[in-house]
């Protein structure tokens, strides 16, 4: 069960976190992964790793939200590996503020990532999977929490998650009947090196109370590792998920069950 042989995976932000462990488990189930992420270091790294394991793997420089990089990046996922079967998009960023401590430069830097990003290589990839024989693909969109309810100071990033769960849907929708699902995971808060540099930029010299406030919010009584989203996202890639489209997976040890 769970197996991904022969599939060509796309997944963005996979040089570290969450997109990392989701490209080391699905080369572990048996895809070929494409690693984008806009520090080319990193995908490297990752792609060794995977190499080193046994696993196929191929790295890519991407900057999610340049609509000609996306482009030329699927376009080579479809010349060089033939096809693209499922595309995990998660590359993200953060931003700690209220309405008023936010700026327009802040809005629409992190707008630009996390939901003009999610669009650009939603499209791409879709235009691929109507394109290729036999059609169809399976679209993942890392939304989060943020997106379902209010989080203090989280402005830009709640509503960025909220538009990609709402783009999640739509998606579902339109190609439903044309064999391409799409779903989204919404994670609490997950202990990645996202979190440790969100902390370290917005909590200096506080880090471990943070932290511990962060593991605390959670009714579970720790953040989540990236290992447990990882496992999510191969069960909606994989062929067992078949019926799942339009869905929103919670994964966030009770946070939104109070």
């Amino acid at each position: 069960m769970f197996r991904l042989d022969k599939k060509i995976a796309f997944v963005t932000g996979a040089g570290s976190g969450i997109g990392e462990q989701i490209a080391r488990l699905f080369a572990q189930q048996g895809a070929h992964v494409v690693l984008a992420d806009i520090r080319p270091d990193a995908a490297e790294r990752v792609a060794g790793d995977i190499q080193a394991s046994g696993g196929s793997v191929r790295a890519e420089p991407l900057d999610v939200a340049e609509e000609s990089e996306v482009k030329v990046a699927i376009e080579q996922v479809a010349a060089t590996e033939g096809r693209l079967d499922i595309l995990v998009n998660n590359a993200g960023i953060s931003h700690v503020g209220t309405v008023l401590e936010t700026s327009l430069e802040d809005w629409e830097r992190v707008m630009r990532v996390n939901a003009r990003g999610v669009f650009l290589c939603a499209r791409e990839a879709v235009r691929q999977m109507l394109a290729q024989s036999p059609a169809g693909g399976v679209i993942i969109n890392m939304s989060s929490v943020a997106a379902t309810i209010g989080i203090e100071r989280r402005l830009p990033y709640c509503a960025s998650k909220g538009a990609v769960l709402a783009l999640t849907r739509s998606i579902a929708i339109d190609f439903a009947t044309q064999g391409i699902r799409c779903n989204a995971i919404c994670p609490g808060t997950v202990q990645t090196p996202f979190v440790e540099g969100y902390l370290a930029r917005n909590f200096a010299g506080h880090e471990d109370e943070m932290r511990q406030q962060l593991h605390a919010r959670q009714p579970i009584g720790r953040m989540g590792r990236p290992d447990e989203i990882a496992h999510a996202a191969l069960y909606l890639a994989s062929d067992e998920a078949a019926f799942v489209t339009g869905s929103a997976l919670v994964i966030d040890g009770g946070w939104t069950a109070r």
